[in-house]
């Protein structure tokens, strides 16, 4: 008879019950894990989705992600001219506020030239975009469907395409647009500023601008050689697709990322002591059993086994009830849950851990109680 199981069997409840409260705080912690993994694979949705090799931008700036980039309109046509670049496109990117049928939403626009890089890879519905005007592609995460209109701008845009996953590093639903479109959205000054602008001598201001060029190169072209050749001229910057990687986790998320990481740690430390505490709390409720087993000539590995079982099921269960409860509202966080395989086993490894360190104190105490308890009143 397996005296653990059996004791377990007398008080299901109880016990039930405790898995269940602990399943809630492991959930706590298994989620703040998948948030973690999730800043860092919102922060390389996008570049990854766009597959670029080298990023071309303003010089003296890490644009367009980490900071502020501004290049004239033409300088696609000169970087693609280098020697190892296949396909380059223009691109925008801004944050703004669409009026949308369910209320304002924060979103983050991109601008591209249809047919050249910079585009959504794939769609989950609709089709992309053409060459019609005031037509976007967007995210499902700003919840509009196939033919919902979207004011921007004092415009009116009419969704054609939806896409999945695609967000901004803060987490804002993207929104393709035209290239054109997005120019007039963010370089065209209102007509109280134009003509302000104008009464002044400064003109009305050009909107051929652009944020950045990502650009496609040739198979077996060096990245780190082209972006060398870009680097020579003045006025431009690149950065090869690692590098930009390695800008957007370790730059732009890297607050976020280190925040979240510390109050997992915070989190996982909770759950150690909880665990140990419980554990001790079911072993001293079992003091004159325990004293009984002995005085009946049970092995001390009998005692160890009823604590640490015991401690293994409680962990176990507990953690199953987090993941089937994480697994079952992750989509209603408001960030990406990003929960693989690897992360589960990682953390159920964890867990096992923990709950073995958390029963030494309660097998310690077990096996110092004395049979004659057995006896006792």
């Amino acid at each position: 008879m397996n005296i653990a199981l059996a004791d377990i069997r007398h008080n299901l409840g109880r016990f039930l019950l405790t898995c269940l409260g602990l399943g809630l705080l492991m959930g706590v912690a298994l989620s703040m894990v998948g948030i973690y993994q999730g800043v860092v694979a919102e922060a390389l949705a996008l570049s990854r989705s766009l597959a670029a090799d080298v990023w071309v931008v303003e010089s003296g700036t890490r644009g367009p992600f980490a900071e502020a980039s501004r290049l004239p309109g033409d300088a696609r046509e000169m970087v693609q001219r280098v020697p190892g670049v296949a396909a380059a496109g223009s691109i925008t990117l801004r944050t703004a506020e669409a009026r949308t049928p369910q209320g304002l939403i924060r979103v983050q626009v991109m601008g591209y030239e249809p047919g050249r890089p910079g585009g959504p890879s794939a769609l989950k519905t609709g089709r992309g975009l053409g060459g019609a005007r005031f037509e976007v592609v967007a995210d499902q995460r700003a919840q509009l469907a196939v033919g919902a209109t979207v004011l921007l701008g004092g415009d009116r845009y009419t969704v054609v395409g939806t896409t999945r996953g695609l967000v901004a590093s803060g987490g804002d639903p993207l929104l393709f647009m035209t290239l054109r479109d997005s120019q007039e959205l963010q370089f065209k000054l209102a007509p109280p500023a134009a003509r302000r602008a104008s009464a002044a001598g400064a003109g009305a201001g050009s909107i051929d601008s652009i944020n950045a060029v990502i650009a496609k190169l040739h198979a077996g072209a060096d990245a780190n050689a082209v972006a060398e050749t870009l680097r020579r001229w003045k006025h431009l910057a690149a950065l090869t697709d690692a590098e930009q990687s390695e800008l957007l986790t370790r730059s732009v998320v890297n607050r976020a990322r280190v925040q979240l990481g510390m109050f997992t740690v915070v989190l996982l430390f909770v759950s150690a002591v909880i665990i140990a505490l419980i554990i001790y709390t079911m072993t001293m409720d079992k003091l004159r059993e325990i004293a009984t087993l002995k005085l009946i000539g049970a092995p001390d590995r009998t005692i160890v086994g009823l604590v640490l079982q015991q401690a293994l099921i409680l962990g176990g269960l507990g953690y199953a009830a987090a993941t089937v409860l994480v697994f079952s509202v992750r989509d209603v966080f408001p960030r990406a849950v990003a929960l693989g395989v690897a992360e589960v086993a990682i953390m159920a490894g964890i867990i096992g851990t923990i709950c073995v360190l958390g029963s030494l104190l309660s097998i310690r105490a077990a096996l110092r109680i004395e049979p004659q308890q057995a006896l006792g009143s």
